[in-house]
């Protein structure tokens, strides 16, 4: 068939469902391509993951698959896409051989992966978060850009930072571009979102450390001994850096050194860096954090 529609197709193993898409304008098509859209991401609940690795990472971590796009061209060829495919069906969810014309369309991409995944949004609560006697949290206030809050979670993810909480009017952790900077670790890292006011609730009760970066701060980045309890890391917005409120929350303002001309560092830069000084005494080679 060419002329768009939705055909079924006999399914690899119940319940899920097999078809074949060839056209943009199929209706289908035309709503996951709106997931493109906070508006529509926040409406269904649903999100796009890019790419055989992330659509593994997310069905290995347990998160719900909605819809499978497969390459129709590469899937005979491909035992991944297969298996990808098979595992989508025996969740219950749909699998649609698409064009690559299709896909281009849905992913944005001139050259796109022959793997899109439609999943279900998971948010995690900060109460819940298990910190133990050690544990990190990395807060960000208002943080704008998705390239930086993707690539913060794949360093959170690497150094074994318990979550990431995001604070106040952030960009959205499920947007295409921020998955995509995330290379998987959307699904392995807890992501919290609340208010400024709601997290300062809970920071009154915290009895571990607060530690904020801040272009007053005094203290080298270095020296507060992070290992010693339960930390935040608080970090600001790109522009305008930690609110008041938040920063008069901290228990120590801390700036990283510099000698250059430059008169910030990149947020998702900074961040790694406070992040692995953090973890520092609990990492060494051969070990998973």
């Amino acid at each position: 068939m060419n002329d768009g529609r939705t055909e079924p197709r006999r399914p690899l193993s119940a319940p899920g469902r097999v078809k074949e898409v060839t056209s943009v304008s199929n209706p289908i098509v035309k709503s996951i391509r709106n997931l493109a859209m906070r508006k529509t991401r926040e409406e269904t609940g649903l999100f796009m993951a890019e790419g055989l690795k992330l659509v593994f990472d997310a069905l290995e971590a347990g998160w719900k698959i909605d819809t499978l796009i497969v390459s129709r061209n590469q899937l005979a060829d491909s035992p991944h896409l297969t298996r990808a495919a098979a595992r989508t069906v025996a969740a219950g969810a749909d699998v649609l051989e698409a064009s690559d014309k299709v896909l281009a369309a849905i992913s944005r991409r001139d050259n796109p992966q022959p793997a899109i995944g439609v999943f279900r949004q998971h948010l995690a609560e900060l109460p819940s978060l298990d910190l133990g006697k050690d544990g990190l949290v990395v807060a960000l206030d208002r943080v704008r850009d998705p390239g930086n809050l993707g690539t913060i979670l794949r360093t959170a993810d690497a150094a074994g930072v318990k979550g990431v909480v995001l604070i106040g009017d952030t960009v959205d952790p499920f947007s295409l571009e921020a998955v995509r900077a995330t290379m998987g670790s959307i699904f392995s890292v807890p992501v919290v979102r609340m208010g400024e006011a709601a997290f300062l609730k809970w920071r009154a009760g915290f009895k571990g450390l607060v530690a904020g970066t801040h272009m007053d701060g005094t203290v080298d980045y270095r020296k507060p001994d992070y290992a010693a309890r339960p930390s935040v890391l608080l970090m600001g917005n790109e522009q305008a850096g930690l609110s008041d409120a938040l920063a008069a929350a901290c228990d120590v303002l801390v700036r990283i050194p510099q000698v250059g001309k430059a008169d910030s560092l990149n947020l998702a830069i900074a961040t790694g860096l406070m992040i692995f000084e953090a973890r520092r005494p609990l990492l060494t080679l051969g070990s998973d954090g």
